[in-house]
């Protein structure tokens, strides 16, 4: 309480300083103001009554009066409004009806003037850090009229600033960290405050920082606002979060000061100081001996104190696996060492292991402790007997048969035992899904594989079976093996042509011409490869007409011996060959090559390969000559069906029309041959079929003009395909 009063008096005595020193400033502008003014007496009306009629003075008017910038303290909360400061002008002599006039920022509101005094107050609570300052202005005017009697002036009014404004942490609270283990003095973070008081005026805005909470933890440095460590050896794993408390006060710390305070949350990061410990120094495991490799077989933990990376450990056998039967990894989730079957256990063969087990940090960094980052443990593990099905003596079998070989013969023999100590007896199967066909056998007792159909290598050269092998006490234990039989191949078919072939013989060719290329083909696989051997039927080896050639690569070439081949005399020719094979014994079969002798063009091209083919004129094709028959049997039929059916009726052959024959004419593009055609006929004596006598008249064309129609209808390719030839029979009977 005391200490309160003694503030209380303390800010009574700055608030009368305050106003003592802008009383003092306004009187003080006063004399100024008067003896400015003065130097305006006799101004310029009492010079320009001295001035002669037409002549003008040219001088700058004084001012009526002249101050400085005027101070009003900030939050001045008294019952009456405070007084700024006084204007005063040379012109207010007591005589003359003057009055004051305030306009600019404030003026009105914040600010009022007194008319008749100059008096300024301020008329409301002012706070600096709002506006720091007003700019006005004053002027005297004629209280009559309102008359300017002197120019406007401008001055300002700052508002004082007191300490009003504590310090503030605008980004508070705060978050930091530091790794654990940090030497003294280490600096965590650094925390900022700000005063909105004036920094030039007094101390209001002067901070100094002090740590209020977090000792002896931390440090602030009270000018700075830097927070360091201040304790030796903080560990994480003691203590990992920290709240400190920080203040700033203003007036530089002393007494009266205002103050504000955040908070920083120091959080100590984690380092490798801390090495792996196994939970236990012995670990026992109980594996069964069928378990498969890849199983996991136990699991040991070495617990690390760090955290993330600092905590990851790796596993290692060290010692006791000279076998090379396990292997141990790091689950990354649990980071626990997985103890996995690297291979096979076997009871009758090894019953217990002894492993010794090193855990080991990932990052290893010096510790403070000065010890090493990896522990060790022991893992005893005991194989557990299992009744284990038997076990073939190779995981597959590879056997060999001849295709001709008989029922029952012996092709192999397969092999399992019963690993178990007790040494149970096995008996053998054939999975019958693999031998659909029953075509093998086994002897249940010792696992011989026989024959039971015959084989053929042509159809099947491989056929794969799976046996299985049961123990006698325990049927449930069975074990499988693949066996893959190969049937070799012996020479039980003869070669026979590749191909169908089409062989032909052009007539025009010349003697030595190959008519076809033959080649054969073997089902059998010999070893050392085919080769063929070729020759005519004994009978056949004087041939007139052909002869063979070897290729040398298995082919054959078919010769001709002779160009007198005609399809008249003989259309097809037989070929019977021998084709044998090199085989032990050889094989052999009698192939007969079908030869057609073909009309063929001097380039070769093989046309028609019909007999009656031969006697067709040269130039026309098969379907010209037909068709050509086919219009003459046509108009010859006609012309016989209209001789008789006029003999009949007694009708002239040409009917004559009422309308104009000339009308009926079809015309066609051909050029007719000028004036020689119009003395072939007369166009009078076709109007009129009735003639001078009644008789028909005969079509007057001249020998030569029919002989080249004829001619040119027989030997013209153009004309025996078109409609003219039609037309030239017609004329020639009609002739």
């Amino acid at each position: 309480m005391p200490v309160r009063s003694k503030e209380m008096l303390m800010d009574l005595w700055m608030s009368l300083l305050l106003v003592w020193i802008t009383c003092v400033s306004s009187a003080s502008m006063t004399p100024i103001i008067g003896q400015s003014r003065s130097t305006q007496t006799g101004g310029p009306a009492a010079v320009a009554s001295g001035l002669g009629e037409g002549q003008r003075l040219l001088s700058r008017a004084k001012r009526g009066w002249v101050w400085n910038q005027m101070f009003v303290l900030e939050e001045f909360s008294g019952r009456d409004p405070i007084l700024v400061g006084r204007l005063h002008t040379d012109l207010d002599v007591g005589n003359k009806n003057i009055k004051y006039v305030l306009s600019g920022e404030g003026a009105g509101t914040i600010f009022a003037i007194n008319e008749l005094t100059g008096d300024i107050h301020a008329m409301k609570r002012l706070d600096r850090e709002e506006k720091a300052e007003y700019t006005l202005k004053a002027q005297v005017v004629d209280a009559d009229n309102n008359e300017p009697l002197e120019p406007p002036s401008e001055f300002i009014i700052k508002v004082q600033d007191i300490n009003d404004n504590p310090p503030q942490f605008i980004e508070g609270p705060y978050h930091a960290s530091v790794p654990e283990m940090s030497a003294v003095g280490t600096p965590v973070t650094r925390v900022t405050a700000t005063d909105a008081d004036d920094p030039v005026y007094g101390n209001s805005a002067k901070l100094v920082y002090s740590i209020l909470d977090g000792q002896p933890y931390f440090s602030v440095d009270p000018n700075t606002a830097t927070i360091k460590i201040a304790l030796h050896g903080m560990d994480r794993e003691m203590r990992e979060e920290y709240l400190v408390v920080i203040q700033a006060k203003d007036m530089g710390g002393h007494m009266g000061g205002l103050s504000g305070t955040t908070t920083v949350t120091v959080t100590l990061t984690d380092i490798n100081d801390n090495p792996p410990k196994f939970s236990k120094s012995l670990y026992e495991f109980v594996i069964p001996e069928d378990r498969t490799v890849g199983e996991v077989g136990g699991r040991v933990k070495a617990n690390d104190r760090d955290i993330g990376e600092n905590a990851k450990s790796t596993y290692n056998i060290i010692e006791g696996d000279d076998q090379g039967s396990f292997e141990i990894i790091t689950d990354t989730q649990t980071q626990e060492g997985i103890l996995r079957l690297k291979k096979p256990l076997d009871y009758e063969n090894k019953r217990t292991f002894t492993l010794k087990v090193e855990a080991t940090n990932i990052r290893a960094e010096p510790s403070p402790s000065g010890g090493p980052f990896k522990d060790t443990a022991t893992v005893k593990i005991t194989v557990e007997d299992t009744d284990e099905p038997p076990v073939f003596s190779k995981p597959m079998y590879l056997l060999e048969v001849k295709e001709n070989a008989p029922i029952n013969t012996v092709i192999g023999t397969v092999t399992a035992r019963d690993p178990d100590a007790s040494g149970s007896l096995v008996r053998y199967f054939i999975d019958r899904h693999t031998d659909l066909e029953r075509q093998f056998n086994i002897n249940v007792d010792d696992g011989k594989i026989t024959l039971a159909k015959a084989l053929d290598r042509e159809t099947d050269t491989w056929h794969n079976i799976t046996v299985t092998a049961t123990e006698v006490r325990n049927h449930s234990q069975i074990s499988r093996a693949n066996v893959a039989i190969r049937v070799m191949d012996i020479n039980d078919n003869a070669p026979e042509f590749a191909d169908e072939y089409d062989a032909v013989l052009c007539e025009n060719g010349k003697p030595g011409q190959v008519v076809q290329i033959v080649s054969a083909v073997d089902k059998d696989d010999p070893i050392q490869g085919h080769y063929f051997d070729y020759r005519l039927v004994p009978e056949m080896l004087n041939n007139p007409n052909f002869t063979i050639k070897n290729n040398q690569d298995n082919t054959i070439s078919i010769l001709a011996k002779h160009d007198t081949f005609r399809r008249q005399k003989q259309k097809l020719y037989y070929l019977p060959i021998i084709v044998t094979d090199n085989g032990n014994p050889p094989m052999s079969s009698t192939n007969t090559l079908t030869i057609r002798v073909c009309g063929c063009s001097k380039e070769g091209i093989v046309g028609s390969c019909n007999a009656e083919a031969s006697v067709l004129p040269i130039g026309l094709s098969m379907g010209a000559l037909i068709a050509i028959l086919a219009c003459i049997i046509l108009l010859l039929v006609i012309v016989v069906l209209f001789v008789t059916l006029r003999r009949h009726k007694n009708e002239p052959l040409i009917i004559k029309d009422d309308e104009d024959v000339r009308e009926n004419i079809i015309r066609y593009d051909d050029e007719g041959g000028g004036e020689e055609d119009t003395e072939a006929f007369d166009i009078a004596t076709l109007q009129n079929p009735d003639g001078i006598n009644g008789y028909l008249p005969r079509l007057l064309f001249t020998e030569a003009t029919l002989n080249t129609i004829v001619i040119y209808c027989f030997f013209d390719k153009r004309c025996a395909n078109s409609s003219l030839m039609f037309y030239c029979f017609f004329l020639y009977i009609c002739s």
